[in-house]
């Protein structure tokens, strides 16, 4: 055997292997990878031996003694030794028998002795020993160990082997360079200070827990895994796994060094992939680690968490469990909860939706699920539509949980209400074109698409949607049309609701606040009370009046009454009268009257050309027009309900069949691009 005291490197021939490790104590350590070196150019060891360490070295192992390993097996449940000398000792590990002698175990292991001593004096060679960490396995790597024949040890059984040895008492003190000494040289000086054979040796632990924690292996992992993955990404020269993107080269035509291309950036989430394999309580326990050595911001802690419930829960974005993974699936988004960092913004608010929806089709405890309530909240302007439709639990008739998105808005508008002012200084000033109320501004869109989505359940109740619609009113925002584009939706879907119901819903929205396509499109939709379309009618002509400098013009009190304010001057009596009108469906001939009267004002208006005045008489004479409409509205007709449902569409795509049909439509339409109804 030749003993040096440095590390060497062995170099040999084009296709070389390359052999890292060192001798002393009696410890042989290897690592292997074969390396392509262009030209068959050498290099200086010296120089260079550790970069290619860094770069090709794969798995650490040791071998232990140098007699050729003669164990043999006969069956599954019998190991002995080939050798001429007789056996005079049979140790049961489980099921397992061993034939064995006395001399080379007892010479190394203390417990061993304490056995033999004890069935001596029952005249018995057989020892029983059921508890024996690591199983047969770990015992015969202990023999072979104690006979001095070849033994290799690697991340995966270290662990084993080091719990047998500390079971059968394997010290120093019985014997120098005893096996307990020479795996704990192993482990310091190699898998330690590798990033896989750390995380592999991690896995290994959770077999043999009590004795891993009572030898401090665990920790020992903990600390080596999490200080690695807590070092600037810039220094890290070890094998990692990225998979979840593939990460573009640095420059193709990046120089080489000796034939081997220049690694890729490394990026800064580097560790995370790898600590998915780990077990949730592992996993739990070093994620606490690396936030207590604190040099990983919580983004990163963020990253790595999303990873892992990704990789250990993929069912669940599918809303689906088997029932056996019941309980598991439980613990573990229980446990992601409580991993959140602490820090606003660390993780998206689309991996915190999908959590609750997790917690609920789980059933966690409301702690769980009232903190990730707060925190999305917290969040809400982030997400999306398709995040909020979480779907509601079995039994229940609606598709969706309307509750849950209910409580989010509120929660949002409880949060939003304790800012202190300098930090809405500061958040807003991050998004200038949404102006001081910007997060409310996104959320009320954000709802307003949510509401036109779940306005397609034919099972949602009226008072949900209007309840949910109603917590978003005082969220000042520019346009309504999303609202009314949910409105639309929902009597679309619910043709049954009564006059009330409708009033009730169409009071939710602004009609001074409708897009000139939404105005269009609501003096067309025959779904609409006609309370709404003389609405819309009316603010029309008033902007237009006041385009060409009048004041609005005089309406008679019937309508005024009905108009959004009333009348000072109409009286109780008249608009009791009224209301029933109001609160009807326009009927067919009432639309077509409209369109009629409206084109043609529209096309008296195209015909005056780009003269100034004549566009300013035109706008005038469009007011007048238009309040003789009114007028003739609430003085002669009789309005009655009609079910005609198909006339009118979702205000961003106008029936295209009445388009053709009606010239004069299309005109209307495009005038109306031109400001005829303006915000």
């Amino acid at each position: 055997m030749i003993f040096v005291s440095k590390p060497f490197l062995l170099v040999s021939s084009t296709h070389t292997k390359v052999h890292s490790g060192f001798w002393g104590s009696g410890i042989f350590l290897w690592t292997s990878k074969v390396l392509d070196l262009a030209g068959g150019k050498l290099f200086e060891y010296r120089k260079k031996y550790q970069r290619l360490q860094s770069f090709f070295i794969k798995m650490k192992f040791m071998k232990l003694g140098s007699k050729p390993d003669s164990f043999q097996a006969d069956g599954d449940n019998v190991r002995y030794v080939a050798t001429e000398l007789e056996t005079d000792m049979i140790v049961n590990i489980g099921d397992v028998k061993f034939y064995l002698h006395k001399f080379p175990l007892l010479s190394k292991s203390a417990r061993l002795q304490k056995l033999v001593a004890t069935s001596n004096d029952e005249n018995s060679e057989e020892i029983h020993i059921q508890e024996m960490p690591g199983g047969p396995t770990a015992f015969e790597i202990c023999a072979k160990f104690c006979y001095g024949m070849t033994v290799t040890l690697n991340a995966y059984n270290v662990v084993a082997a080091r719990c047998g040895a500390e079971y059968l008492e394997m010290y120093e003190t019985i014997e120098k360079g005893n096996l307990i000494y020479k795996i704990d040289v192993f482990l310091n000086s190699s898998i330690f200070r590798s990033w896989k054979d750390s995380i592999i040796v991690l896995k290994t632990t959770k077999s043999l827990h009590p004795w891993c924690e009572k030898l401090k292996v665990v920790s020992h992992c903990l600390d080596a895994i999490a200080s690695k993955a807590s070092i600037d990404a810039s220094k890290v020269e070890w094998s990692y796994t990225y998979s979840r993107k593939k990460l573009p080269s640095k420059n193709e035509n990046s120089s080489q060094w000796n034939g081997v291309r220049e690694p890729q950036t490394v990026p800064k989430d580097w560790w995370v992939e790898d600590l998915c394999e780990l077990h949730i309580d592992l996993y739990k326990r070093l994620i606490a680690t690396i936030k207590a050595k604190g040099r990983v911001p919580g983004d990163l802690i963020g990253e790595s968490l999303n990873a892992y419930t990704s990789r250990r829960l993929p069912c669940l974005s599918k809303g689906m469990i088997w029932n056996n993974d019941f309980v598991k699936y439980k613990s573990l988004v229980e446990t992601i909860v409580q991993l959140l960092p602490a820090e606003k913004g660390t993780v998206s608010c689309s991996f915190l939706l999908r959590l609750l929806r997790s917690a609920i089709l789980l059933e966690c405890g409301e702690t769980e699920r009232n903190e990730l309530t707060r925190r999305i909240s917290q969040q809400l302007p982030e997400a999306t539509v398709t995040d909020l439709l979480i779907r509601a639990p079995a039994g229940k008739d609606t598709i969706y949980d309307v509750d849950i998105v209910h409580n989010l808005v509120k929660e949002f508008a409880t949060h939003s209400s304790r800012i202190e002012p300098i930090e809405n200084v500061f958040e807003e000033s991050q998004k200038p074109k949404f102006g001081p109320d910007g997060s409310k501004v996104l959320v009320a869109k954000l709802i307003e698409g949510y509401l036109a989505e779940i306005a397609r359940d034919p099972n949602l109740p009226l008072s949900k949607f209007v309840n949910l619609a109603a917590s978003i009113t005082s969220f000042s925002r520019p346009s309504h049309d999303g609202l009314y584009r949910a409105i639309d939706m929902y009597l679309k879907e619910h043709r049954g609701i009564s006059k009330s119901e409708r009033k009730r819903i169409c009071r939710l929205m602004d009609c001074r606040k409708l897009s000139a396509e939404a105005c269009t499109h609501a003096m067309q939709n025959e779904r609409l009370p006609l309370r709404v379309v003389l609405q819309v009618l009316f603010f029309e002509q008033a902007r237009a009046t006041a385009y060409a400098g009048n004041s609005t013009p005089d309406l008679p009190g019937s309508s005024r009454a009905l108009l959004p304010g009333g009348s000072q001057s109409s009286s109780r009596s008249t608009t009791t009268n009224t209301e029933d009108d109001w609160d009807s469906m326009p009927t067919t001939e009432d639309i077509k009257a409209l369109k009629g009267e409206l084109a043609a004002l529209r096309l008296g208006s195209h015909r005056s050309g780009n003269d100034a005045v004549t566009s300013v008489a035109a706008i005038r004479m469009k007011g007048l027009v238009m309040s003789k409409i009114l007028s003739k509205l609430l003085s002669g007709k009789e309005y009655g309900e009609t079910s005609s449902s198909n006339t009118s569409e979702s205000p961003s795509s106008i029936n295209a069949e009445e388009t053709k049909s009606s010239p004069s439509t299309s005109r209307k339409h495009a005038e109306t691009r031109t400001g005829t109804c303006v915000v």
